[in-house]
Order: C-alpha cells, then sequence, then structure tokens
C-alpha cells in the first residue's frame, strides 16, 4: 500500500512541476493569436491559423521572397508568466519538415526575442528547448547581449523564414514550462 501511495505522489509532484502557457482543444478561441507576416515590410508571405478536427491549431500558408519578403510568424501575448521556477519551455508539434524558429519575449514591446530554432519530421514532436540557450535576435541578427536570463514572458511566437519561398504546415498541440 505505501509503494502505491508513495507512487501517486512521485506522479503527483512530477504533473505539478510543469506550467501550461497554452493547450489547443476543439474549443479554442484563437482571437488570442496573430499572424504577422513580411507584408508590414512590403513583402508578399501569407500565413494563417485555424483550428483542425483534432482540436490542435495549425498555423499554415506560403512564404514569398517576392518584394524583399521572405517570413511569416504566429504571435501570442498574455499576462506576464513568471519562468524563474522553469529551466526548459516544451513545444509539442508535428511539422512539414521545415526549420522553425520558436521565439519568446521578455516584456512585449522589447524590439528583440529570444529564439531557438528547431526541425520539424512530418510526424509529432515533443521539443525540449533550454531557456538559457535561447539567444536574442533583431531582424535576424543575433544581438550583442546574454542569452535569455528572465524572470518572465510575456509573448512567444512561431516563425518561418528559411531565405526560400515555400509553403508550411505547423501543427501545434501544447505549450508548457518544465
Amino acid at each position: 500500500m505505501n509503494t502505491i501511495f508513495m507512487s501517486i505522489c512521485i506522479i503527483l509532484s512530477l504533473s505539478s512541476s510543469n506550467k501550461t502557457i497554452f493547450d489547443f482543444n476543439s474549443d479554442t478561441t484563437i482571437s488570442q493569436w496573430r499572424v504577422v507576416d513580411d507584408v508590414v515590410m512590403g513583402g508578399r508571405s501569407q500565413g494563417n491559423i485555424k483550428i483542425n478536427k483534432e482540436g490542435n491549431g495549425v498555423f499554415y500558408g506560403t512564404v514569398s521572397l517576392e518584394n524583399n519578403g521572405g517570413f511569416s510568424s504566429l504571435r501570442h501575448r498574455f499576462p506576464t508568466i513568471k519562468v524563474t521556477d522553469f529551466k526548459h519551455v516544451v513545444i509539442r508539434v508535428k511539422g512539414d519538415g521545415n526549420t522553425y524558429q520558436f521565439r519568446l519575449k521578455d516584456e512585449v514591446y522589447a524590439p528583440h526575442s529570444f529564439i531557438s530554432f528547431f526541425e520539424t519530421s512530418g510526424a509529432w514532436q515533443t521539443i525540449r528547448i533550454k531557456l538559457s540557450d535561447m539567444y536574442p535576435s533583431f531582424r535576424g541578427r543575433k544581438l550583442n547581449m546574454n542569452n535569455f536570463s528572465s524572470e518572465s514572458i510575456q509573448e512567444l511566437a512561431f516563425l518561418i523564414g528559411n531565405k526560400k519561398a515555400q509553403n508550411f504546415t505547423l501543427e501545434i498541440d501544447k505549450i508548457y514550462l518544465e
């Protein structure tokens, strides 16, 4: 009996060590998410978001290099989340074989983001990104600043911009801290 009780306590303590940032489901309202494409700088890329029949968020569209374009992003702002008790951000995604960026902002109006690249395989993947490995970047340039070391976050984003014209589809299940 004691073994069962201890096992349950361990499982509960492990599951409570995570903090969900966003968990897509069939009732998700996507109005909290915003697509920002290179059209803000004259480009012609087009990104979209929808909820599929499985209840996952789907970021999809076309990246165009026309008119100096080349990226599409999906952003989500939220009330400040303290991250001091966490070392990783975890994303559960199913991509199309393309490379994407996962981005965080510690202050919503900061000009730079902290980024990490991840490769997709066409299958569901659970990708763990060490917060302290995320480096500062502004408009595709690495900044001469420290990697992420903030106590909180206010925005996350997915971005595709691989310096080539391409279609893309990234299915997102959930994003959480660990």
